[in-house]
Parts: C-alpha cells; structure tokens; sequence
C-alpha cells in the first residue's frame, strides 16, 4: 500500500491512498455487530478487527475498531480517534460524547499503541527495526503504520454505508495518536480536519531517530538529572519512559553494522517522521482546504522546535499550554499533562462545532509584538487579533532561561503569567517586570474564547527573546 520517493539516502515511504481505500482488501470481523449501547439506547455501537495492511510480506496488521453513532439516521459528520487494542467496544467521553449525543457525530476508534505491545508482542518493532536497516525505507517506521491505520478506520466506517456517509472528516488524538492525526491528514484527502495534542510539528519527537546521535551535551544534561533525582521510584519510572522511547529506534551501532553512512544517519533521524510532519504541506492542505489546529504543552520534549516552528510558521493555529507537559509519572515530577486537560477537551468539541456545523467560528492566531528592556528588566506585549476577535480572557505567560528542546530539565521549566487588557478594538496588551538574572526569556500570550456555548483557547506561538 505505498509509492516511494527518494529523500537524500533515505527512502520515504508514501501512502497509495487507491490501496487505503479499498474496502475489499479489510477482511473485516464482526466482534459485535450493530446493537444498541448497553448505557444509552440513543447510541448504537459495532466492534470489528480490520486488516490494516500486510507491512512486509506475511505480515498483515490487524486492529479492532469500535464505531459509535446516533440509533438511527446516517453519519455525515465523523471523528477518527484512537484506543487500546481491547476487543471491547470503546467507551466515548467528554467532548466526544457530547458530539455524539448533542450533535449526531459519528466516532469512529482504532486501536493503536507501541509498536511493540502490537502482535507479535514484544517482536514487531525489532522486525520493524529490521526492515528499516534493511531498506531504508521509512515505510517501517512508527509514524507510517501509525498514520495508515487512521486512515483504514476511516475506510471501515466508510463501509458502513448506512450509517457513516462522511462528508467532513476530523482526526483527532495525543502523542502517537496525533502523529496518526497528522499522518493521515496530509495524505489522505478525505480528512478535512485535523486537531493533534502533543503531537510533533516541526522537530523530531523525544530525540533523534537513530539512538546515538544526540548531542553530546543533552546527553549529558539528562544523565545528570536522572542521577540527581531524590526519588527512586520517580527515577525508574523516568529510566522506564526513557527505554519505551528507545525501543521504537534504530541505534547507530545497528546502522553502522549494516553499513549506513554517517549522512543516510542523520537523514534518517528527520526523515522517519516525514510522515506527520504537518509544516512541509501546509500549502498543500490549505488548498486541500483542510483546518488544523495543533494543542501543544510548552514543556513536551515529543513536541519540541515550538520557537523555531513561530518563526517559521506564526499562522499555524495552536494552543500551547504553558508549562504543558507530554504526560508521565507522577512520581518523576509529570503533573500538567496536557492531553487530560479540560480546556483541551473543550477545544476538540469547539473546533468541531465551528469545523462541522460553523456554530463557531475559528479564532485567528494573534499577532503578538514584544519589547523588552534588559536594563530594567520589564517586558511589555501587545497582541492584536487580525480578524477583530475579542476573547474574554487574555493572558501572557513567561518562563525565564529555558533548558534546551531535548532535555529532561526543560520539561520542568517553569512558568509565571499576568492579566493583559483590552486597549482597543481586538487588541490587548501588558507589561510585567520580569525577576532574576534573566539572559533569555520565552513568552506565550493564551486567549480564551467564549461563543455560542462553547470556549476555544487559542495562544501566540512560543517566542524567545535574547
């Protein structure tokens, strides 16, 4: 199910999207056909396994996937989501649920984990790991099965004529699950939205796709932070989400002893998640006419570059969260994970409300200009919405010397905010005094919007100040 490109050493896996679409190549099992939900007779719910595609010859991948829909009428509105690989039907919350009890939105879940808690568990990412080495195709990559398999959910529900007959397409979901989000997105024009949450952009998640080839000095830097942690359990736990990260990579003692080049290497640490990488087709996907919309946490090493991704793209809607992390034990200090916040949840229905049915409308990215004066340490911000929105709550929120994207210490910077006001019509602006020796300072604006029953918080992107 792909055509490939060549990207420098490194092959790209594409997607034929024909193959993607064929419903006769899903050799679906029916788990649970259609019957009404236990819970609510208003929804009606089906568990199948569908192939999602044969990755290399004899291995065909299979996952369940729920469907969730109003008891009667047909889907024209649907979400694509993510779940674990249970063969029980998935249970819809928050925002989700109320898009399908409110608004008659289809939900439509596969699952998907680590590659290695997928079968054959515990041998399917070294056989993918192989494959990789082998070819040097970034077919067998996290972010192409990832990425595939939203798009087969989609095709599934597609199958279901009566009752999925999808005229707007919203994939949503965290981590690996936004990669899916993004993946899907670009390559496959039937998405018409896409909402990923801790999801790279722009950079490589967690690190260099190829172990080995972190610099020298975050290495070092993350060392020392897990050696100096007080906490034993807290620190397993670190060591732990460390190795989950790893086992989803090539080393480069594997790809020197297949006989890559130090260049096929360091192509192959960007080129892996080529896939999800949203930024190299927004020209593409806005001619697509397709809507994005990323939620991000300032403080997520899976999502880093978020400076670099403002300078080069301060259009891209986002919301940052400050101090936002990816998600982890709290024993290791992870307390703000931002794809269990409320506000994030709240965003999914907003943006589906002003995606599906236009109750809504889209907050455009705020144009944010900065001054600040090192001598006396005061910064002051003025943000003005291009499209005279007017949210009813604005803040600007700092974070004083940040550790470097890669970093286990940057997860925990830390950060402080203040009220700005409205100064004019869709303009609002502030100043604050910044305290200690302050030789760079990070500054994210957040607004929150409320319309028509609904809030979308929206922010600036990061910007650094030198």
């Amino acid at each position: 199910m792909f055509v490939v490109s060549a990207f420098a050493d490194i092959t790209i896996g594409k997607f034929d999207m024909a193959s993607v679409r064929d419903t006769t190549t899903l050799e679906t099992k029916v788990i649970i056909d259609w019957q009404p939900h236990p819970k609510d007779a208003a929804i009606r719910q089906k568990l199948v396994e569908i192939t999602v595609c044969e990755w290399w010859p004899g291995m065909k991948v299979r996952l369940p996937v729920t469907m969730l829909a109003p008891a009667s009428g047909v889907c024209t509105n649907v979400i694509i989501e993510n779940t674990g690989l249970q063969l029980n039907p998935a249970a819809a919350s928050g925002a989700k649920q109320r898009l399908l009890r409110e608004n008659g939105v289809g939900l439509v879940f596969i699952g998907m984990v680590p590659i290695d808690a997928m079968e054959p568990v515990g041998k399917l990412h070294t056989l993918m790991e192989e494959h990789f080495i082998q070819t040097k195709d970034t077919r067998y990559t996290p972010a192409w099965i990832w990425g595939i398999s939203d798009m087969r959910a989609l095709t599934a529900a597609i199958a279901e004529k009566d009752v999925f007959q999808p005229k707007k397409v919203l994939a949503t979901g965290g981590s690996k699950r936004g990669v899916a989000t993004a993946a899907a997105g670009i390559a496959d024009d039937r998405f018409t939205a896409i909402m990923p949450v801790v999801a790279p952009v722009i950079e490589s998640p967690g690190g260099p796709y190829v172990e080995g080839m972190m610099p020298d000095a975050i290495t070092q830097m993350n060392e020392e932070f897990i050696t100096a942690m007080t906490d034993p359990v807290g620190r397993e736990k670190l060591i732990v989400r460390q190795k989950a990260r790893s086992d989803e990579r090539i080393t480069v003692k594997m790809a020197r002893e297949a006989g890559w080049t130090e260049g096929e290497m360091r192509t192959a640490c960007n080129a892996a998640w080529e896939a999800c990488r949203t930024t190299n087709y927004l020209d593409v996907l806005k001619q697509r006419g397709t809507e994005i919309f990323y939620n991000q946490g300032s403080n997520d090493n899976v999502s880093p570059g978020l400076v670099e991704l403002g300078r080069q793209f301060p259009q891209l809607p986002v919301y940052i969260v400050p101090g936002g992390q990816h998600g982890g034990a709290k024993e290791a200090g992870f307390v703000k994970s931002v794809g269990g916040l409320p506000e994030v949840d709240e965003n999914l229905r907003a943006f589906a409300l002003h995606h599906f049915f236009g109750t809504r409308h889209m907050v455009a990215p705020p144009q944010v200009t900065t001054h600040w004066d090192k001598a006396t340490q005061r910064l002051a911000v003025k943000v003005v919405f291009p499209d005279g929105s007017e949210p009813q709550e604005n803040n600007v929120w700092w974070s004083v010397n940040r550790h470097p994207d890669y970093s286990i210490a940057m997860e925990f910077d830390k950060w402080a905010s203040a009220p700005l006001q409205k100064t004019g019509a869709a303009t609002y602006a502030g100043g604050i005094k910044v305290e200690g020796d302050a030789k760079m300072l990070d500054v994210i604006t957040v607004h929150a919007h409320q319309e028509k029953g609904s809030t979308l918080i929206v922010s600036s992107p990061e910007i650094r100040l030198e």
